[in-house]
């Protein structure tokens, strides 16, 4: 057979004869190697058009999947569905069954909105039982305090709420403020356990001017248990123009204020027994925490 040879003038009887050999089952190796083109441009020119012959191709480890993927969208699956049946990526699946026509929906918008919010719904309420799950766990885990774990635990709310004596501003004296009744109940604990009776507390309430004040001091009264005329004048915010407050609910009740008299030995022994925790604390378990 005559093969290529100079400036490949013969382009028309090359190709022919490129063709046929094709057309016979041969790779491109072995029409470069029968007819000598050594020039990869010009064999694919000769090749234009002209389809591998099958035993060439390789077979791919997916085309068993993009089969299947195919037969299940014709079936009017979805994308998740097909998904979660053969275990494949969803682009992988957009390219093999993007030609196919799109399934029919199963139900009206209204009905897949209906669905989609039980859906999250569902899933809300799983997230709620999770949390409370949780809650109920850490709180059964404490069991009873101890006296000294109730002094320590009373020790720490403290630094973190109270007021402190600073260099320059010597007030060595307890005063707590905090509008979360359940810590004003754990700070009130407290102090009965370091034996300060309620005749030695000033309470008052502070509050945004615009608030309801009576209806504050009767909520603090009952979290306290006392009466509201043992309050004293209450602290009234001004409001900022420029300020959006979201605090407005029913549930806004301001902050109660504590003021503990004649406690300056008191203030010394928490501050003591502060500046000991974070003594006893390791510094490398510090480290570790954050």
């Amino acid at each position: 057979m005559a093969h290529a040879s100079g400036k490949y003038t013969d382009f028309e009887g090359l190709r022919e004869q490129a063709v046929a050999l094709r057309r016979g089952g041969h790779s491109l190796r072995q029409i470069r190697d029968e007819l000598k083109i050594f020039n990869n441009d010009l064999l694919n020119q000769l090749m234009k058009g002209e389809p591998p012959p099958e035993w060439t191709k390789r077979p791919r480890a997916k085309d068993d999947l993009r089969e299947r993927a195919r037969e299940l969208r014709l079936q009017g699956w979805t994308y998740d569905q097909i998904e979660a049946e053969l275990g494949c990526s969803k682009s992988s699946i957009s390219l093999w069954v993007r030609d196919l026509p799109r399934p029919e929906p199963d139900c009206t918008p209204e009905e897949q909105r209906t669905r989609m919010n039980a859906g999250l719904a569902e899933f809300h309420a799983a997230r709620n039982r999770e949390r409370r799950a949780a809650k109920q766990a850490a709180a059964a885990a404490i069991g009873e305090l101890s006296e000294r774990e109730l002094f320590i635990a009373g020790v720490a709310l403290y630094w973190a709420e109270g007021s402190k004596d600073k260099p320059y501003r010597r007030t060595e004296v307890l005063q707590f403020i905090n509008s979360d009744p359940n810590v004003i109940r754990v700070f009130l604990r407290w102090l009965e356990l370091l034996q300060v009776e309620r005749d030695r507390l000033t309470l008052r309430v502070s509050i945004h001017e615009s608030a309801d004040v009576e209806a504050a001091e009767q909520y603090w009264a009952d979290v306290v248990g006392v009466s509201t005329s043992a309050f004293s004048r209450a602290t009234l915010k001004k409001h900022n123009p420029r300020t959006v407050r979201k605090n407005t609910a029913d549930t806004y009740h301001g902050c109660l204020v504590i003021y503990v008299r004649q406690s300056a030995d008191l203030y010394r022994r928490m501050e003591g027994a502060w500046y000991g925790i974070v003594g006893a604390a390791p510094v490398a378990d510090l480290e570790n925490r954050t």
